[in-house]
């Protein structure tokens, strides 16, 4: 157990660090901080489930979840300009999101791992990152999902705007979607020259 521990130790520091980055705007980008810290969960269980395979990433994973459940605790409790840091949407969102997104990373990477070094880290980062961010946005922004809070008012993410400031009008929301994935689509091909090294490294060591 205390192999995974390294791993465990760097899924709770993304987890903490992009909950607080998050609440941080770069204006004008449709992003937060948190969206270039958020994707390196992806490299850390794809290192995990490399070196120690499924079941490590799998508690890799669980520590994170539990982690990103105790922020949103403390996020409820904290008062911002419009309300609480953290919503119910948002820690629902938060959570679904990223327990399904890990989980498909975990078994595409299988399914890809006897295959190119590079196809099972790349691929399932791809695919779990388009469902963490399609989940997340939809459930803590759209109008339709309006019913799971209805006291929280996100008439704001609504706003009909041209997508990514330049593109045809959709609300406000997609475009903060489609920037946070675009960011992940860049991290996940950065990801795999640490990605090689980090796993080099502990393999040799587990030899």
């Amino acid at each position: 157990m205390s192999r995974y521990l390294p791993g465990i130790a760097a899924m709770a520091l993304i987890v903490v660090a992009s909950n607080i980055l998050v609440q941080f705007v770069i204006e004008d980008w449709f992003l937060t901080w948190g969206a270039f810290t958020y994707p390196l969960a992806f490299l850390v269980t794809d290192v995990m489930n490399r070196v120690y395979g499924r079941g490590a990433a799998q508690r890799v994973v669980f520590a994170g979840f539990v982690t990103g459940v105790v922020c949103s605790l403390i996020g409820t409790q904290i008062m911002g300009e419009f309300g609480p840091l953290v919503t119910f949407r948002i820690a629902l969102g938060s959570g679904v999101a990223f327990l399904l997104a890990q989980s498909l990373d975990i078994a595409v990477f299988n399914r890809l791992r006897a295959g190119a070094w590079w196809r099972a880290p790349l691929v399932s980062s791809l695919i779990g990152s388009a469902v963490d961010t399609a989940v997340f946005f939809t459930v803590a922004f759209s109008a339709t999902l309006a019913f799971l809070e209805p006291g929280n008012d996100v008439s704001w993410a609504g706003e009909m705007l041209p997508l990514l400031g330049v593109g045809p009008a959709a609300p406000l929301w997609v475009s903060l979607a489609v920037a946070d994935w675009c960011v992940k689509l860049a991290l996940a091909l950065i990801a795999l020259l640490p990605f090689r090294l980090i796993v080099g490294r502990l393999a040799a060591g587990v030899a």
